[in-house]
């Protein structure tokens, strides 16, 4: 029996994935974790054989979690599993040791797979996944090849930064005007004035440049 745990902030998603999982005689989900942190101290408790995780989590996300859990023990094994098949995600998951790259729209079979191949020492990368990786060598810039360091300041106010680093963790607008105890104008406010300075058009570019320079690491 393969020991897994699942690591996503979506319940539903953790249990869809959990329900593919154990239509599979020889694969059990011991548990599930909501959030980076909590991902970190289930592993320290109780040890699955292979850890799915997502990427997007609150607190700490999931090559956070990846980069904690292999400078501890090199051993454990871990599967990226994500909406996200950009060629930043797949080469920082492999630089913090992940042992496979999912995208959330995987087919059972494949899933499975992945997991059983992982168990047994494998890697696995679905075929998009393993291509990006295989330019990035072709293109002389290795996977794991370390990224130069970024700009992370970007002349972000207190308050600003507060509410990049809530943004991240995926709180909405009126939450987080709850939580500050601000108008939801004011907060909107503030997240355009937080997208001009980082020069990006949208969320998803928010998020992918925080990822892509480490700014996230520095809320």
């Amino acid at each position: 029996m393969i020991k897994v745990a699942l690591a996503d902030d979506h319940e539903i998603v953790r249990y869809g994935i959990k329900m593919v999982l154990e239509d599979d005689p020889d694969i059990e989900v011991i548990w599930e974790a909501s959030d980076g942190q909590e991902t970190i101290d289930k592993m320290h408790q109780t040890a699955p054989d292979v850890l799915v995780a997502d990427i997007r989590m609150p607190l700490l996300n999931g090559l956070e979690v990846a980069q904690k859990l292999k400078s501890d023990d090199p051993s454990v094994k871990i599967i990226m599993l994500t909406m996200h098949d950009d060629s930043e995600y797949v080469l920082k998951s492999v630089q913090f040791g992940a042992d496979g790259y999912l995208l959330k729209d995987t087919n059972k079979t494949e899933f499975n797979k992945a997991v059983k191949m992982v168990h047994s020492g494998q890697k696995y990368f679905s075929g998009d996944i393993s291509t990006t990786i295989v330019n990035s060598f072709v293109s002389g810039k290795p996977a794991t090849e370390a990224q130069p360091a970024a700009n992370t300041d970007y002349q972000l106010t207190k308050r600003e930064k507060q509410i990049l680093k809530l943004i991240y963790e995926g709180v909405s607008n009126k939450d987080i005007a709850e939580q500050l105890g601000k108008s939801i104008r004011t907060i909107e406010t503030h997240r355009f004035n937080i997208m001009k300075k980082l020069e990006v058009n949208n969320i998803t570019e928010l998020l992918k440049k925080l990822d892509r320079e480490g700014i996230a690491q520095t809320l």
